[in-house]
Protein backbone atom coordinates (compact mmCIF):
# COMPACT_ATOMS: atom_id res chain seq x y z
CA UNK A 1 0.00 0.00 0.00
CA UNK A 2 1.43 3.37 -1.00
CA UNK A 3 1.99 6.31 1.30
CA UNK A 4 -0.71 8.40 -0.36
CA UNK A 5 -3.41 5.80 0.10
CA UNK A 6 -2.35 5.26 3.71
CA UNK A 7 -2.65 8.96 4.42
CA UNK A 8 -6.11 9.07 2.88
CA UNK A 9 -7.19 6.25 5.16
CA UNK A 10 -5.63 7.89 8.20
CA UNK A 11 -7.51 11.12 7.51
CA UNK A 12 -10.64 9.95 9.27
CA UNK A 13 -12.13 11.70 12.25
CA UNK A 14 -10.98 13.38 15.40
CA UNK A 15 -12.37 15.14 18.37
CA UNK A 16 -10.22 17.81 19.93
CA UNK A 17 -10.52 19.87 23.06
CA UNK A 18 -7.95 22.54 23.56
CA UNK A 19 -7.12 25.82 25.13
CA UNK A 20 -3.87 27.74 25.00
CA UNK A 21 -4.17 30.22 27.78
CA UNK A 22 -1.88 31.20 30.58
CA UNK A 23 1.36 30.47 28.76
CA UNK A 24 1.72 34.12 27.84
CA UNK A 25 -0.09 35.52 30.87
CA UNK A 26 1.72 33.32 33.40
CA UNK A 27 4.84 35.43 33.11
CA UNK A 28 3.20 38.84 33.21
CA UNK A 29 4.52 41.07 35.97
CA UNK A 30 7.48 38.78 36.67
CA UNK A 31 10.04 40.88 34.81
CA UNK A 32 12.50 38.94 32.68
CA UNK A 33 12.11 35.32 31.59
CA UNK A 34 15.21 34.46 33.67
CA UNK A 35 12.98 34.38 36.74
CA UNK A 36 10.15 32.31 35.26
CA UNK A 37 9.41 28.95 36.88
CA UNK A 38 10.25 25.79 34.97
CA UNK A 39 7.52 24.18 32.91
CA UNK A 40 7.03 20.71 31.45
CA UNK A 41 5.23 19.68 28.27
CA UNK A 42 4.27 16.01 27.99
CA UNK A 43 2.32 13.92 25.50
CA UNK A 44 0.91 10.42 25.82
CA UNK A 45 -0.46 8.51 22.85
CA UNK A 46 -2.37 5.34 23.62
CA UNK A 47 -3.83 2.91 21.08
CA UNK A 48 -6.69 0.80 22.42
CA UNK A 49 -8.85 -1.92 20.94
CA UNK A 50 -11.81 -0.23 19.30
CA UNK A 51 -14.83 0.48 21.48
CA UNK A 52 -17.88 2.50 20.38
CA UNK A 53 -18.75 3.11 24.05
CA UNK A 54 -15.31 4.68 24.55
CA UNK A 55 -15.92 6.94 21.56
CA UNK A 56 -19.25 8.01 23.03
CA UNK A 57 -17.73 8.63 26.47
CA UNK A 58 -14.94 10.80 25.06
CA UNK A 59 -17.45 12.81 23.03
CA UNK A 60 -19.61 13.34 26.11
CA UNK A 61 -16.62 14.56 28.13
CA UNK A 62 -15.74 16.90 25.27
CA UNK A 63 -19.20 18.38 25.04
CA UNK A 64 -19.46 18.93 28.79
CA UNK A 65 -15.94 20.26 29.39
CA UNK A 66 -15.28 23.86 30.36
CA UNK A 67 -12.37 24.79 28.08
CA UNK A 68 -12.28 28.41 29.21
CA UNK A 69 -10.62 27.81 32.58
CA UNK A 70 -7.67 25.88 33.94
CA UNK A 71 -10.09 24.22 36.37
CA UNK A 72 -12.06 22.90 33.41
CA UNK A 73 -8.92 21.73 31.63
CA UNK A 74 -7.56 19.95 34.70
CA UNK A 75 -10.94 18.27 35.23
CA UNK A 76 -11.02 17.16 31.59
CA UNK A 77 -7.55 15.61 31.77
CA UNK A 78 -8.49 13.85 35.02
CA UNK A 79 -11.71 12.44 33.54
CA UNK A 80 -10.02 11.20 30.36
CA UNK A 81 -7.24 9.60 32.44
CA UNK A 82 -9.83 7.78 34.59
CA UNK A 83 -11.58 6.50 31.47
CA UNK A 84 -8.29 5.21 30.03
CA UNK A 85 -7.35 3.48 33.28
CA UNK A 86 -10.68 1.65 33.22
CA UNK A 87 -9.84 0.42 29.70
CA UNK A 88 -6.42 -1.00 30.63
CA UNK A 89 -7.28 -4.44 29.29
CA UNK A 90 -7.69 -2.86 25.84
CA UNK A 91 -4.28 -1.13 25.71
CA UNK A 92 -2.07 -2.35 22.85
CA UNK A 93 0.40 0.38 21.77
CA UNK A 94 1.64 3.63 23.28
CA UNK A 95 4.27 6.38 23.31
CA UNK A 96 5.27 9.07 25.76
CA UNK A 97 7.52 12.10 25.45
CA UNK A 98 8.25 15.06 27.69
CA UNK A 99 10.19 18.31 27.52
CA UNK A 100 11.29 20.76 30.23
CA UNK A 101 12.23 24.42 29.96
CA UNK A 102 11.10 27.98 30.53
CA UNK A 103 7.51 29.12 30.13
CA UNK A 104 8.51 31.09 27.05
CA UNK A 105 9.92 27.96 25.43
CA UNK A 106 7.05 25.79 26.65
CA UNK A 107 4.54 27.78 24.63
CA UNK A 108 6.37 27.02 21.40
CA UNK A 109 6.85 23.36 22.32
CA UNK A 110 3.18 22.92 23.14
CA UNK A 111 2.13 24.60 19.89
CA UNK A 112 4.51 22.40 17.88
CA UNK A 113 3.23 19.15 19.36
CA UNK A 114 -0.39 20.19 19.02
CA UNK A 115 0.14 21.15 15.36
CA UNK A 116 1.76 17.75 14.79
CA UNK A 117 -1.25 15.98 16.29
CA UNK A 118 -3.74 18.08 14.32
CA UNK A 119 -1.90 17.43 11.04
CA UNK A 120 -2.64 13.70 11.33
CA UNK A 121 -6.40 13.88 10.79
CA UNK A 122 -9.50 15.82 9.81
CA UNK A 123 -11.26 17.38 12.80
CA UNK A 124 -14.89 16.32 12.73
CA UNK A 125 -15.54 17.97 16.09
CA UNK A 126 -13.49 20.65 17.83
CA UNK A 127 -14.00 22.59 21.04
CA UNK A 128 -11.65 25.51 21.55
CA UNK A 129 -12.02 28.20 24.23
CA UNK A 130 -15.67 27.23 24.69
CA UNK A 131 -16.55 27.35 20.98
CA UNK A 132 -17.68 24.18 19.20
CA UNK A 133 -16.98 23.48 15.53
CA UNK A 134 -18.45 20.49 13.72
CA UNK A 135 -17.66 19.20 10.24
CA UNK A 136 -20.75 18.90 8.04
CA UNK A 137 -19.05 17.50 4.93
CA UNK A 138 -17.22 14.49 6.37
CA UNK A 139 -18.31 11.09 5.06
CA UNK A 140 -17.82 8.26 7.58
CA UNK A 141 -16.01 5.19 6.29
CA UNK A 142 -15.75 1.98 8.29
CA UNK A 143 -12.61 -0.09 7.63
CA UNK A 144 -13.17 -3.87 7.50
CA UNK A 145 -9.81 -4.49 9.22
CA UNK A 146 -10.19 -1.70 11.75
CA UNK A 147 -9.30 -2.64 15.31
CA UNK A 148 -7.94 0.42 17.10
CA UNK A 149 -8.78 3.80 18.57
CA UNK A 150 -5.91 6.23 19.21
CA UNK A 151 -6.12 8.72 22.09
CA UNK A 152 -3.63 11.54 22.63
CA UNK A 153 -3.26 13.74 25.73
CA UNK A 154 -0.95 16.76 25.56
CA UNK A 155 -0.36 18.87 28.67
CA UNK A 156 1.76 21.89 29.59
CA UNK A 157 2.24 22.45 33.31
CA UNK A 158 4.13 24.57 35.81
CA UNK A 159 7.04 22.75 37.40
CA UNK A 160 7.73 19.11 36.62
CA UNK A 161 5.59 16.00 36.32
CA UNK A 162 6.31 12.61 37.92
CA UNK A 163 8.87 10.57 35.97
CA UNK A 164 7.69 7.92 33.53
CA UNK A 165 9.83 4.80 32.87
CA UNK A 166 10.89 4.14 29.28
CA UNK A 167 10.55 2.01 27.24
CA UNK A 168 6.91 2.49 28.02
CA UNK A 169 5.34 -0.97 28.29
CA UNK A 170 2.08 -1.37 30.21
CA UNK A 171 3.50 -0.20 33.55
CA UNK A 172 4.97 2.89 31.91
CA UNK A 173 1.68 3.71 30.19
CA UNK A 174 -0.08 3.57 33.54
CA UNK A 175 2.63 5.76 35.09
CA UNK A 176 2.21 8.26 32.25
CA UNK A 177 -1.54 8.47 32.81
CA UNK A 178 -0.99 9.02 36.52
CA UNK A 179 1.63 11.70 35.79
CA UNK A 180 -0.74 13.63 33.52
CA UNK A 181 -3.58 13.31 36.01
CA UNK A 182 -1.30 14.84 38.67
CA UNK A 183 -1.78 18.27 37.09
CA UNK A 184 -4.08 20.67 38.97
CA UNK A 185 -5.94 23.90 38.15
CA UNK A 186 -2.95 25.74 39.64
CA UNK A 187 -0.25 23.94 37.65
CA UNK A 188 -2.12 23.45 34.35
CA UNK A 189 -1.07 25.89 31.63
CA UNK A 190 -2.63 24.25 28.57
CA UNK A 191 -4.17 20.93 27.54
CA UNK A 192 -5.15 19.26 24.29
CA UNK A 193 -7.07 15.98 24.11
CA UNK A 194 -7.76 14.24 20.81
CA UNK A 195 -8.73 10.85 19.48
CA UNK A 196 -9.19 9.26 16.11
CA UNK A 197 -11.43 7.99 14.61
CA UNK A 198 -14.03 10.19 16.26
CA UNK A 199 -17.06 9.07 14.25
CA UNK A 200 -18.71 6.07 15.83
CA UNK A 201 -18.24 2.89 13.83
CA UNK A 202 -14.85 3.86 12.42
CA UNK A 203 -11.57 2.34 13.59
CA UNK A 204 -7.92 2.12 12.51
CA UNK A 205 -6.28 -1.02 11.18
CA UNK A 206 -2.93 -2.00 12.69
CA UNK A 207 -1.16 -1.04 9.47
CA UNK A 208 -2.81 2.39 9.43
CA UNK A 209 -1.97 2.90 13.09
CA UNK A 210 1.72 2.02 12.84
CA UNK A 211 2.27 3.75 9.50
CA UNK A 212 0.65 6.93 10.77
CA UNK A 213 2.30 6.87 14.23
CA UNK A 214 5.56 4.87 13.84
CA UNK A 215 6.82 5.93 17.29
CA UNK A 216 4.20 3.73 19.01
CA UNK A 217 5.59 0.85 21.10
CA UNK A 218 3.92 -2.49 21.79
CA UNK A 219 2.79 -2.43 25.42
Amino acid sequence: MGVASVMVIIVMGVIALSIIQGLRRAGSGLGTYDNLPEAEVARLRLALLYSPSLQRTLRRLAEQADTNTTQGLADLVDEVCVVLLREQAAWRFGSYESWKGSLQQAEGQFDRLMAEDRSKFVETFRKFEGKVERSSDYTPKAEPDGRYLLVSILVAAHGTLPQVPLPLREAGAKAAIMALSATTPVTTLAAYVSWTPEVEGESLSEQELLNGWPELELL
